[in-house]
């Protein structure tokens, strides 16, 4: 059976997107089989992966509304090993149209139970928001992983985010795990950077995975040319790291 990993943080800019379309990849190339779930009206983990967000017809607003199954929405990228679940600017609407649905919170949980035992894992790459959306996505997920940039604001709103992880426990899914927290675009050189990883190994010990994901040029550039860091370039700092999280995820996991 797939375990279901949500990346999130209300916080925009810490590298959710990135994240959820590398570690997809890097599962894949790890020969694991990846669904990756765009839960994000921005829909840059689309684009990433090489999908024209403007001729997605049914995607991830289509699987919440339960008018389409998933496997209607899967569609192949670039990544080896990756289906995607692309998303589409309508899905700025869906927060609206949930709303007086009943078990609302529930809409992707039950969809993807029809798809759950064909993936190894399952990779949602949430909203900058803890609206109904992310909501979904913590109901529907076994574990989550929470990038933290290593930067001065990092750990504001973090209190927050760990405080609806815990409400979304209590109340829609108590098996709601936290993965690990991720630290991204790390940087040797600035004294702060290596302030914020001390801080929040200092406060979280355990939860905090030992991959730390370094500033690169190179995973800036590569969702550009619609190709994960692995695609782009496996030679690459970004992408050595990427693979790194992967096998830390895959040992935790066995």
């Amino acid at each position: 059976m797939g375990k279901i990993i949500a990346i999130a943080n209300q916080k925009g800019g810490v590298g959710k997107t990135t994240t959820s379309v590398n570690l997809a990849a890097a599962l894949g190339v790890l020969e694991k089989k990846v669904l990756l779930i765009d839960a994000d009206p921005q829909a840059n983990a689309s684009s990433g992966l090489g999908i024209d967000i403007e001729t997605v017809e049914v995607g991830t607003y289509q699987i919440l509304e339960h008018s389409n199954t998933p496997k209607e929405a899967t569609i192949n990228c670039t990544a080896p090993n990756v289906h995607v679940i692309p998303a589409h600017i309508d899905l700025v609407a869906i927060e609206i149209e949930l709303v007086d649905k009943e078990n609302r919170e529930y809409m992707l949980k039950q969809a993807l139970e029809s798809v759950k035992d064909e993936y190894d894992y399952i990779i949602i790459d949430c909203a900058p928001s803890l609206g109904l959306l992310t909501l979904n996505a913590l109901t529907a997920a076994d574990s989550v992983v929470i990038p933290i940039q290593c930067e001065y604001f990092a750990l504001e709103g973090l209190g927050k985010l760990l405080n609806t992880i815990k409400s979304v426990q209590k109340i829609h899914n108590p098996e709601l795990d936290i993965e690990g927290l991720l630290l991204t675009m790390y940087d040797s050189r600035l004294r702060l950077s290596n302030q914020v990883v001390e801080e929040v190994q200092k406060h979280f010990n355990n939860m905090v995975f030992e991959t730390i994901i370094q500033r690169n040029i190179k995973l800036s550039e590569a969702p550009s040319f619609g190709e994960s860091i692995i695609n782009y370039d496996a030679t690459s700092k970004g992408a050595s790291n990427y693979l790194n999280l992967a096998e830390e995820i895959i040992k935790k996991n066995n």
